[in-house]
């Protein structure tokens, strides 16, 4: 027997040895146990990655119902606005037609006591002009007369 024999030999007992202590068995085992794990591990990133996506789900609709709210918002936002700006213009072309309306009986009033001040001072110097003329061309008595009832018939036509 030479060397080859005895390394064949050896070889052999070598794997009758590794039979004896199931070292197959427990690499096969082994490798099972890995693979389950590894199986568990995508089993486990199979059910994250749906979680994630259920996420990403609710979170997308989510941001969707809050852009609706707030398009919502903004669109009743700027309702109230035109309806703010309505208000105001009305109010203030209102409020322009009452003061145009007050400025205007101002102004009618203010001509009608013009009117009234210019027929006053032209009675009051018509008086005048009489009461002189009648002074130098009728007696003191006369005069005196003639003014009384003059002014009486002045007031009573103002009246």
């Amino acid at each position: 027997m030479d060397s080859t024999d005895w390394a064949a030999v050896a070889l052999v007992l070598f794997l009758a040895l590794l039979a004896y202590m199931k070292v197959p068995g427990l690499l096969t085992r082994s490798l099972d146990d890995r693979a389950q794990r590894i199986r568990n591990e995508l089993d486990e990133a199979r059910k994250l990655r749906e979680e994630a996506q259920q996420l990403l789900a609710e979170f997308q609709r989510k941001r969707k119902e809050a852009e609706q709210e707030a398009e919502e918002i903004v669109a009743a936002a700027t309702r109230e606005a035109e309806s703010i700006v309505t208000d105001a213009r009305q109010k203030t072309e209102e409020f322009v037609e009452r003061r145009n309306a007050v400025a205007e009986q101002k102004i009618a009033q203010a001509e009608r006591d013009a009117v009234n001040q210019v027929r006053s001072s032209a009675v009051d110097l018509a008086v005048a002009a009489a009461e002189r003329i009648l002074t130098d061309k009728v007696d003191a008595k006369m005069s005196a007369e003639l003014f009384t009832k003059s002014m009486g018939d002045v007031k009573a036509g103002l009246n």
